[in-house]
């Protein structure tokens, strides 16, 4: 089996898994209790949220775990925007986000705030210049996309939100880095809250954090006991942030040689093009991440080459497995060519993917292709 669909989801890390039924046999306790196991599930937390604070040069305090990046996306952007919203109705995001996001601006629309949808380039970029022109004194809340989930483009973080503090200090900058996290060196120097999800760094599905500066206010959106200061109240996940800990450690202290190793895998993919005639790279194919990389192939169709391909073990998908089960429509927001929408796959990367399958995935792909062009031209 080779597993290409990476960006869905990552296969749990066995060191992972280790600690996390080491958590689930020993310390299961509930971290709000007051007896002995209760303080030492809640010791487990408090030393995950410095791990992972130290990693994204944050605060422990800044640090609260959630159920992934649907809630963290959700807590940010409504929690922001209900609390800051006596100060201003403008909000500005992509066209190009997940639906976690997108969906959430599409619903504070219909509440009344004004929200402005930037476009993209034909490589997925936004321009920065029109994003700033966009910002003034009504605005309370941004939100970019840290790495494009279907083409892998990496938006300039940094320079986004220092521009965005010089046009307007009191706009509130949020990214998903849900394709970012374990992949690139963060720093949340410019950033005012973040949103992470385990499952997309091998770990645990139903974990993940969100990181809030000092300062920002969040009203809440869920309710009950008051864990994590009321931000997200729930009973305390322990293995689930024992695991994500886990995986962000594993990431980072590999992340240089992990980066090479799939930059290798991804340029032996590209490679293909010098091989088959109208075979197209969405996004920037030289500056994008190696993680992720989408391909359109003329006249055949994206989910008939996913299951021809699934036929000889080797799993990809469409697009975002979150999107309308991989069928967004790409061609709205211009970085794949109106003719090659439905002739699209998205094949992504982790650490245990190998050369040699990728170039298994490329014979293969020369197998495949013209058989189905064949098939489409009758």
């Amino acid at each position: 089996m080779i597993y290409f669909d990476n960006s869905a989801t990552t296969k749990i890390d066995n060191e992972v898994l280790k600690e996390v039924i080491e958590t689930m046999n020993n310390n299961f306790a509930n971290a709000s209790s007051l007896h002995r196991l209760g303080y030492e599930a809640e010791q487990k937390i408090v030393n995950s949220k410095k791990t992972i604070a130290n990693i994204i040069g944050a605060k422990e305090d800044e640090i609260y775990f959630t159920a992934g990046g649907t809630e963290s996306n959700n807590i940010a952007i409504f929690g922001a925007c209900d609390a800051y919203k006596k100060y201003g109705n403008k909000i500005i995001t992509t066209k190009i986000e997940h639906p976690s996001v997108l969906k959430c601006f599409n619903e504070l629309e219909n509440r009344g705030f004004e929200v402005c949808y930037l476009d993209v380039d034909n490589k997925g970029y936004i321009d920065i210049d029109n994003l700033i022109n966009q910002i003034d004194d009504n605005t309370i809340f941004v939100s970019i996309m840290y790495v494009n989930n279907e083409i892998g483009t990496i938006q300039k973080i940094d320079e986004i939100g220092k521009k965005i503090k010089e046009k307007n200090k009191n706009t509130i900058f949020h990214t998903d880095a849900v394709q970012a996290f374990g992949k690139l060196k963060i720093n949340v120097k410019y950033i005012d809250l973040m949103s992470v999800s385990g499952h997309k760094i091998h770990a645990q599905k139903g974990i993940g954090f969100l990181y809030v500066k000092s300062g920002i206010r969040l009203n809440n959106i869920i309710f009950g006991a008051g864990q994590q200061k009321g931000i997200r109240s729930g009973t305390i996940n322990n293995e689930g942030i024992i695991g994500i800990c886990k995986a962000s450690q594993i990431a980072y202290e590999n992340l240089d040689e992990n980066f090479e190793k799939i930059y290798k895998i991804k340029k032996e993919i590209i490679g293909l093009k010098d091989k088959i005639e109208n075979m197209y790279i969405n996004g920037d194919e030289e500056n994008g991440i190696p993680y992720i990389l989408s391909l359109s192939f003329k006249d055949v169709k994206g989910e008939v080459l996913l299951h021809s391909l699934e036929d000889k073990g080797i799993f990809v998908s469409t697009g975002s497995a979150c999107g309308s089960k991989g069928k967004k429509d790409l061609s709205t927001i211009h970085y794949v060519n109106e003719n090659n929408v439905g002739s699209t796959i998205r094949v992504s990367f982790s650490f245990d993917n190998t050369l040699e399958e990728a170039k298994q995935f490329n014979e293969t792909i020369l197998n495949i292709i013209p058989i189905l062009r064949m098939y489409t031209k009758r």
